[in-house]
């Protein structure tokens, strides 16, 4: 039976009717009144009011940052892109012949347009734009907005608004939130609606997400980013306390999980996680309400049961630290992203590894994966027919069709066997 040292993962995040009513307000005023209405709302949350939303090419122009962190921008987005071509690659077009005359086929076919938002907030997150440009535009999209809230009186951070340009976006739109949101499902000025929108934001984003698919495609519902580890007494327990700390300090309300097989090491890391704090961890106000608050340890007693443990939790980030890590990498099932082994620490995807850090939260992960290179392609089908095959299709269908009393289904399938 598992025991508990610490408990604060919250299994559930409510939904908070302050915010469903506002952003249903936001929604609704930017489609009903257009332009009007988000010129009204950025003013009024984001003071923000520019003779045009949309960045001009000497605004993009003038985002420059030092050689060094181009340099590092560019090895990371060379990263994504190189690994979402891979991906891109297994994705082939099929066509089958299945009975003589009867072809069947599929085809992927990317998204025409995309919204790549990029949060600002407490870190505006350069990553971002890597991971929600580059990866469409390999998909084959035609065009990318990238959207990213004013930080100051300037506009956009500059290194953000330098690496969306790097990443490939086709219009960037200065705006934050809900109104990004609406202006992209929507249309602004002379940039029109989108199909597809992705990106990570807090809670207004993720309603706003959740109000408008179906207006527009959604990649996930995130909430508060998640880390979980694995890990027993062969792992070292101040890197443990470090990668659980790392993750935490996006948020006071970011979980951070330890499972572990030995009672002694999850004293022992959270031991560590002390010392951290109490010590020389750089953003110690945050991640350290982050573990006072959302900080969890389980001691299981099989690694059989760490699994399921895990499994039910389904983290957005997991790390496996542990003497059979390929063991529980072959036996794992929930998850957004998996780390294995001490050296694969959440910080290399969520910057330039190359797999992309939009992932499920929420135990999302029981039942999709995060944000990749297939998100912004259609698999979509399609059939050709001879006459004799049509002839061999039709009894079948219209006796199906008869069964359903819809009659004309059945019509239509008996004129092509006669």
């Amino acid at each position: 039976m598992a025991e508990h040292l610490k408990t604060g993962w919250p299994q559930r995040v409510e939904r908070q009717q302050e915010v469903i009513d506002t952003v249903s307000r936001i929604l609704s005023e930017v489609e009903q009144e257009g332009g009007p209405a988000i010129r009204r709302w950025s003013a009024r949350l984001d003071q923000w009011e520019p003779d045009s939303f949309v960045v001009s090419a000497a605004e993009i122009k003038a985002a420059t940052v030092d050689d060094d962190l181009a340099a590092h921008l560019e090895f990371a987005r060379s990263q994504v892109e190189s690994f979402a071509r891979a991906q891109r690659a297994t994705l082939t077009d099929l066509e089958t012949e299945t009975l003589p005359g009867v072809v069947l086929g599929h085809r992927h076919l990317p998204v025409a347009k995309v919204g790549s938002y990029s949060p600002g907030g407490r870190y505006p997150l350069i990553a971002s734009s890597i991971m929600t440009v580059t990866v469409p535009k390999v998909a084959g999209v035609d065009t990318v907005v990238a959207v990213a809230p004013p930080r100051d009186a300037a506009g956009i951070y500059g290194p953000q608004l330098y690496t969306m340009n790097l990443a490939g976006a086709d219009v960037i739109l200065c705006l934050g939130g809900v109104q990004a949101f609406a202006a992209l499902a929507f249309g602004i000025e002379d940039v029109p609606p989108v199909d597809l929108v992705v990106g990570a934001g807090n809670a207004y984003v993720a309603e706003a997400k959740r109000q408008l698919f179906g207006t527009v495609g959604i990649d996930l519902l995130a909430g508060p980013t998640e880390v979980a580890v694995i890990a027993d007494e062969s792992a070292d327990a101040r890197l443990v306390a470090a990668d659980l700390l790392g993750q935490a300090e996006h948020g006071p309300n970011s979980p951070a999980l330890l499972v572990t097989t030995s009672r002694s090491f999850g004293t022992a890391v959270i031991a560590e996680v002390e010392r951290w704090l109490a010590g020389d961890w750089p953003t110690v106000e945050v991640a350290g309400a982050a573990w006072r608050e959302h900080g969890t340890v389980v001691v299981c007693e099989s690694r059989e049961e760490a699994i399921e443990i895990s499994d039910s939790y389904a983290p957005e980030h997991l790390e496996v630290q542990t003497s059979d890590d390929e063991w529980y990498a072959a036996n794992l099932r929930n998850y957004g992203s998996l780390f294995i082994g001490p050296e694969a620490t959440v910080a290399f995807s969520d910057k330039s590894i190359g797999t992309n850090h939009v992932l499920p939260t929420g135990r999302a992960g029981r039942y999709t994966g995060g944000l990749w290179v297939g998100k912004f392609l259609k698999t979509v089908t399609y059939q050709r027919l001879t006459a004799d095959g049509a002839r061999s299709i039709a009894p079948s269908t219209a006796a199906i069709a008869d069964a359903e009393l819809m009659y004309g289904h059945a019509l239509t399938a008996r004129l092509r066997a006669p």
